[in-house]
């Protein structure tokens, strides 16, 4: 169990992960609402998994209960994972002819490039990776 010293640091990784899941949500609508970047089928499967942490990272902040990264971690993880093949189908390492997207929106298209480098699957790939890592680190602080 948590003692009473470890409590502040794990609801500040909790509120982290709140954080960055806001500014992703609050991003991915930026994009598509106000500068009318339709979304590709895979930048669909990654808001499905974006858009309910918000509310469970709230939950578990709003009365404090760190086992919400129990049910967090699970759909961070598969958030990732589209994350991560969105990215590689962006750098061009899985062939296009294996996209999901066959109509409308090309999920290979590069959309927005910031920097020349940094495209929406990376900034969504960065957001799961920095969740799942403080998840993880929030699990461990649980058990010690």
């Amino acid at each position: 169990m948590t003692s009473d010293t470890t409590k502040p640091a794990l609801w500040n990784m909790l509120f982290l992960c709140w954080l960055i899941a806001c500014v992703s949500t609050l991003g991915s609508l930026f994009f598509s609402e106000v500068m009318d970047r339709v979304p590709c089928v895979l930048c669909w499967y990654q808001r499905i998994f974006m858009f309910p942490l918000l509310f469970v990272f709230t939950v578990g902040l709003f009365p404090f209960d760190a086992r919400c990264a129990r049910y967090a971690l699970p759909i961070a993880v598969a958030g990732w994972g589209f994350a991560l093949y969105h990215c590689l189908l962006y750098l061009g390492f899985i062939p296009k002819s294996m996209q999901p997207c066959t109509q409308g929106v090309s999920c290979a298209d590069v959309k927005l490039e910031l920097f020349s480098f940094v495209t929406i699957p990376l900034l969504s790939l960065f957001a799961f990776t920095l969740i799942v890592a403080l998840l993880l680190a929030v699990r461990k602080g649980l058990k010690s």
